[in-house]
């Protein structure tokens, strides 16, 4: 049972982490990519894009990083706020609770001496019946520790690696215009590559997966050239 449980919470970890990565890396892959796009239609210096991508990377990673921290710290304050309000009420409103614990049971069919019985027993032992409530009643499970911090390290990290993708062609070129041409082919198989493995992950449809996320990143891209083009 012990075995059991500890590769259910690796599991639900595992998946906390794939999904941080998703976040992270389809922002890292868009973003710059955009932003490169965008100046290649309006500079004529490869150093300017890469240090305007660099320094875009730089602020866009910290920015995703800290937006996974608060969301993450959130997560943790909201629950530990409820589990708060649960213990309250199991003590000072017993018998609702009760009540409503046999309610969870009858939606499973359970005649009312087993849910009678089941809420009694389950009412001797707090813990367990107040983690029982916040699965069950609340829809709320438990957050990992450190998830926190490992949701902002996941994604900006993440950001960082596909940030830097896009930038790549523009240091073994010699224009913005040839820069933007290897830097769109690299990017977008990059993005196909990536929307497969979102789609694998997710159980989503490979193909449709995968052009979805390259659609996404090409139509930025697009927006931002044209755009520069026109203020130019």
């Amino acid at each position: 049972m012990e075995e059991k449980t500890q590769n259910q919470e690796e599991h639900f970890q595992s998946s906390d982490i794939v999904r941080d990565f998703v976040i992270g890396m389809s922002d890292g892959l868009t973003v710059p990519f955009a932003l490169a796009a965008g100046l290649s239609g309006a500079v004529d210096s490869n150093a300017i894009i890469i240090t305007a991508g660099l320094a875009e990377i730089a602020a866009g990673s910290i920015a995703m990083g800290l937006g996974g921290y608060l969301a993450g710290r959130t997560e943790i304050e909201h629950y530990e706020t409820e589990e708060k309000r649960e213990y309250d009420e199991i003590e000072n409103l017993h018998e609702v609770e009760i009540a409503e614990t046999k309610e969870i049971f009858a939606e499973y069919g359970l005649d009312e001496s087993t849910q009678e019985k089941i809420a009694r027993e389950m009412a001797k032992h707090p813990k367990k019946w107040v983690d029982f409530m916040m699965r069950f009643e609340l829809g709320l499970d438990k957050p990992e520790k450190h998830r926190a911090h490992q949701s902002a390290l996941v994604i900006g990290l993440s950001y960082v690696l596909g940030g830097i993708v896009p930038l790549t062609a523009y240091f073994f070129t010699d224009s913005p215009q040839i820069g933007l041409i290897y830097s769109s082919i690299i990017t977008i198989i990059s993005l196909i590559i990536f929307g497969l493995i979102k789609s694998k992950f997710t159980g989503q449809p490979l193909f449709k997966g995968a052009m979805r996320v390259a659609i996404v990143g090409i139509a930025a891209a697009g927006a931002a050239f044209i755009i520069a083009k026109l203020i130019s």
